[in-house]
């Protein structure tokens, strides 16, 4: 059976004097009126293009990769500070935030110079914007059942089939997309699987809305029909793209925002609650806490072992699992504890708007890197139990 690490890893000074930089800077957003910080609609922002390049102005997207493409060579530990900061303060991120996060790492190591030399510059000035294309209809988060194909033609691959639940494909330059190209094998299912950089502009690649409660426009159903890949924009080895896949997963669900989704709402009852809430009141506001400082520290701890080189993939697991769980229960624990605050005239207004929002967003939160389930079925490979 494997032993599961998480190291107690504290953020070293200069990880703090970054937070302070970020603080500074974020306000300086919020006077210029970029964003507003209590609205936890982040993708609402119409200025989010700017914001992004204002950000790559100080060397804070692609700040953990390699000098040569634009990096800062800093460490996971700084970049999770600055996820943790921007996300609690509702920064409109979403511009950037994919390709640091996992596609600019996967193309660094599975790309071609030439397209390293042509994309990773322009992520990290905050020019374009990625998605990732992995589930599927029928199959969801279940990777290797995949069907989309990529059938070999001169030049480079047509693309037929649809990604399901692709947050943001209707805005994005390129995506990350996982496609069949061989059979999968009896003796190993995932085989067959190869990984390409798409450009959305593509002729053939269709994006059709999925509504959601809130409102908002972030899910996809992206459809291929004989959409043309040139050959290059192959990311690693052909039928072998499960070996990548896992390791960009990695980087997609251990960060911070796997728990502080919902956070606002947190805040928010806090305020609400004042400064002597009663006892029953305190305690629930305490366990709260509690519990969102053990996912900070173990979320700390996967950072600092990306930072080691090593691939954390049944601990990012555990961090996307329990966090999600997390934050998906909030709204609903946050509803209960409000019934004993004052009844104020407008106290529980803002708390109430919140509510509203964060309960319709809530059950999204287990499509996106990864439903529930095939977690488990990962923790529990992981543990030697399956």
């Amino acid at each position: 059976m494997s032993s599961l690490t998480f190291d107690p890893i504290r953020l070293p000074e200069t990880c703090q004097a970054l937070r302070r930089e970020a603080r500074a800077f974020l306000s300086e957003e919020i006077a210029r009126g970029t964003f507003d910080p209590n609205n936890p609609r982040r993708g609402d922002s119409a200025d989010g293009r700017e914001f992004a390049k204002r950000v790559a102005a100080k060397g804070w997207i692609g700040m953990t990769w390699p000098k040569k493409y634009g990096g800062r060579e800093r460490s996971f530990l700084e970049r999770y500070v600055l996820t943790e900061e921007f996300r609690v303060a509702n920064a409109p991120t979403g511009v950037y935030f994919t390709a640091d996060r996992q596609s600019g790492p996967t193309i660094i190591r599975y790309g071609s110079e030439k397209i390293k030399a042509d994309v990773l510059p322009r992520i990290v000035k905050g020019e374009i914007q990625f998605c990732i294309g992995m589930s599927e209809p029928g199959s969801g988060s279940d990777l290797f059942a995949a069907k989309t194909k990529a059938t070999k033609t001169e030049g480079g691959y047509l693309i037929n089939g649809t990604k399901i639940w692709t947050s943001n494909a209707h805005k994005s330059d390129y995506m990350i997309g996982l496609f069949r190209t061989s059979a999968p094998t009896k003796e190993n299912r995932r085989h067959g699987l190869t990984s390409f950089l798409v450009p959305m502009k593509t002729k053939g690649i269709t994006c059709n809305q999925i509504t959601q409660m809130s409102g908002q426009r972030e899910f996809n159903e992206v459809v291929f029909q004989d959409a043309f890949i040139p050959e290059d924009h192959v990311l690693g080895e052909i039928d072998g793209a499960w070996k990548q896949a896992t390791t960009e997963l990695a980087y997609e669900r251990s960060g911070p925002e796997r728990f502080l989704e919902t956070y606002y709402v947190l805040t928010e009852l806090v305020r609400a609650m004042g400064n002597n809430p009663d006892v029953r009141s305190a305690e629930g506001i305490g366990r709260l806490v509690a519990q969102l400082h053990t996912l900070r520290r173990m979320s700390v701890s996967v950072a600092g072992m990306l930072e080691a080189g090593k691939e954390p993939v049944v601990e990012a697991s555990i961090v996307k699992d329990m966090g999600t769980l997390w934050e998906q229960a909030l709204p609903g624990n946050a509803r209960t504890l409000a019934a004993f605050i004052e009844q104020e005239p407008g106290n529980q207004m803002p708390l109430k708007k919140h509510l509203a929002y964060a309960t319709k967003v809530a059950p999204k939160l287990t499509i996106q890197g990864g439903t529930t389930e095939v977690l488990r079925g990962i923790i529990a490979r992981g543990l030697g139990l399956r």
